[in-house]
């Protein structure tokens, strides 16, 4: 039989048939389409990239804007804690105030330089306290980072003047050789100043340290002083009673708590001033 001219063609003209088949299989056409996809991946992939990018710049800045607490409790535990933070700044504010009246009180009947230095002290409790009232005041900001460094700023600026104040006060009474005096209104003041003072300073480190709040810590550390102070009252009149030549305790204790609560001052505004700086774009809660 003889064989159909076109199915004759067919097999010697393959490619005429199956002209679009081989032209898929072109190799450089290949490549073009192999490219194109490996563009397309890239393109997304460098999406995702930049999607993840801007992620980790977003997470930055909520990082700079909350303290670590925001990290260990649940909201419940910390408005809880933000509660007792209040109260016993409350607490503190008023028993404070008591003191500072009576050690102002004593100072000014004894000319005792450590018992200025108390009063002052007992006086810059106050206001701290009252700085941490504002700290814990809004119930969204218990976690702001800007809020807190605030606080401290202004802890740094009180914490320098008073101290300033203090030890002028000491440095006159040594200059001027004041003798301590001792009396039964004097010994209440400094015991009783003495146990308060460091019950507060130990419930407001407590929570600072749940908190992470380095206001707390300071209100704690400057009633902690207070505490010192009231027992160092007591301590150096009786230290002068049993030997004279050492009149000068009194002045050297209302010194050195006067360097002590500069130098935390000072190392506070170091620390703060620049946290400000870094977190005041990023506040979100005032």
């Amino acid at each position: 039989m003889a064989e159909d001219p076109q199915l004759g063609d067919t097999h010697q003209h393959p490619e005429c048939v199956n002209g679009q088949r081989e032209a898929d299989k072109d190799p450089d056409k290949e490549g073009e389409r192999e490219g194109k996809r490996e563009g397309e991946k890239e393109g997304e992939g460098s999406g995702e990239t930049f999607t993840m990018e801007q992620e980790m710049k977003i997470s930055d800045v909520e990082d700079k804007d909350l303290l670590e607490s925001s990290l260990r409790l649940k909201p419940h535990e910390a408005q809880s804690y933000r509660k007792k933070a209040l109260w016993v700044s409350w607490v503190s504010i008023v028993v404070t105030l008591i003191l500072a009246i009576a050690a102002f009180t004593v100072s000014a009947m004894r000319s005792s330089a450590s018992a200025f230095g108390f009063a002052f002290d007992a006086a810059l409790d106050v206001l701290s306290s009252i700085i941490v009232l504002w700290r814990y005041s809004n119930a969204a900001a218990v976690h702001s980072a800007h809020r807190e460094y605030i606080a401290c700023v202004v802890l740094g600026v009180v914490f320098i003047l008073s101290a300033l104040t203090i030890l002028v006060k000491a440095i006159h009474a040594l200059a001027t050789r004041v003798l301590p005096e001792v009396d039964d209104f004097l010994y209440s003041v400094s015991v009783l100043s003495g146990l308060v003072c460091t019950i507060l300073a130990v419930l407001k480190c407590m929570l600072g340290k749940v908190l992470t709040s380095r206001a707390l810590i300071t209100d704690g550390f400057n009633s902690l002083v207070g505490g010192v102070m009231g027992f160092s009252i007591l301590i150096s009149a009786e230290v002068f009673k049993h030997n004279p030549k050492v009149w000068y305790l009194d002045g050297a204790i209302g010194v050195l708590i006067g360097l002590i609560i500069l130098a935390y001052g000072i190392k506070l505004l170091i620390d703060m001033v620049p946290r400000v700086r870094q977190t005041r774009h990023y506040e979100r809660f005032e």
